[in-house]
């Protein structure tokens, strides 16, 4: 027996983690199609047609609305006996990428991005507290190294706004990793006492200077505390909303100054790119193909009617082939395959 499907247009990438041929987790399976996921070269995952492809097909075409793996569960399973016997042959015609938008209804927030009015008048910066503290993130790199190390009293000046101060961090994560000296080296012998397991170097094990800034502002916090009290600046868990010890999150930062909420995330180019030995930078988009699919399965005649009847009886006109696409029957030959 032998039954032809064209599909036009299948989507041949996966945005989901796990496995759709087990049991869903209690929170479902994980959207990794967003830019923030894809920046792993894992999470580009490419999909063919499998045997549980077309034993979902075979299942669908009879009228089963459940699951594949479901339906491998029940004692009534219609092609228990038969799945053993089908083979496939998938003849693609047409193979191309696209660049596609995908809708993410997870709820996710931009990290660099918020709504509403800004709050300008916030004790953090109209507090007695508030210049010294502060104006750390005014200091050069070498004045800073040199604050740690030595406590030297601040004398610069920085305008004291929640916009202003989210700006001066963007500005600090574009400066230039630092090579290790006996400064730098003193920086980070004190920290990595005060701040125990924090990493201020990057992969290539070079020094990055916003990890040192953000140490530095608690630091501050510490050193000021016997003189103000500081506890506006603090959240319940005791941090800085928006800056841990090495990195600063734009939303997170601007959420306590802001009327509105953090901006949600509804939609991103499938875009994944990685460097590949000898080629470069390759980007990858998704991927759409078009072609035949030849399902034979290894039954007598008779068996074969039975199975045909049953198809035409439960009026699939057309259904998905994988993620997405176009797919219809064309033709169910019932003769035996030679």
């Amino acid at each position: 027996m032998k039954i032809e499907i064209e599909y036009e247009a299948s989507w041949r990438n996966s945005f989901l983690d796990g496995d759709n041929n087990e049991a869903l987790p209690n929170k479902g399976r994980k959207f990794i199609g967003s830019i923030t996921a894809l920046k792993k070269g894992e999470n580009h995952i490419t999909r063919d047609v499998t045997m549980n492809t077309v034993m979902g097909i075979l299942n669908r075409l009879i009228g089963e609305q459940r699951k594949l793996y479901q339906v491998r569960e029940d004692t009534a399973y219609y092609f228990k006996d038969i799945e053993p016997l089908v083979s496939f042959q998938d003849d693609v015609k047409v193979k191309n990428t696209e660049l596609v938008y995908l809708r993410n209804m997870s709820g996710n927030t931009d990290q660099n991005s918020f709504t509403g009015m800004i709050k300008t008048d916030d004790k953090m910066f109209t507090s007695d507290y508030s210049k010294e503290f502060w104006s750390v993130l005014a200091l050069e790199v070498d004045e800073l190294l040199e604050f740690i190390i030595h406590g030297r009293e601040m004398t610069q000046n920085i305008v004291l706004d929640p916009l202003v101060i989210s700006d001066k961090f963007v500005a600090i994560g574009k400066l230039k990793a630092l090579d290790e000296d006996e400064n730098i080296l003193t920086t980070l012998a004190i920290l990595e006492k005060k701040f125990d397991g924090t990493n201020y170097k990057n992969n290539k094990d070079k020094v990055v200077p916003l990890n040192l800034y953000c140490s530095a502002l608690y630091l501050q916090l510490e050193r000021l505390s016997s003189q103000y009290d500081l506890s506006s600046a603090l959240t319940k868990s005791g941090t800085i909303a928006g800056i841990s010890k090495r990195l600063f999150t734009k939303k997170d930062f601007m959420n306590r100054f802001t009327t509105g909420e953090k901006k949600k995330i509804f939609g991103n180019p499938y875009i994944a790119k990685s460097f590949v030995k000898g080629e470069g930078q390759v980007t990858s988009m998704l991927t759409k193909a078009s072609g035949v699919l030849e399902i034979i399965i290894d039954i007598g005649r008779h068996e074969a009617k039975a199975l045909k009847m049953i198809i035409e009886n439960a009026g699939v006109s057309s259904f998905y082939l994988g993620k997405k696409g176009l797919a219809y029957v064309t033709n169910i030959d019932t003769r035996e395959v030679k």
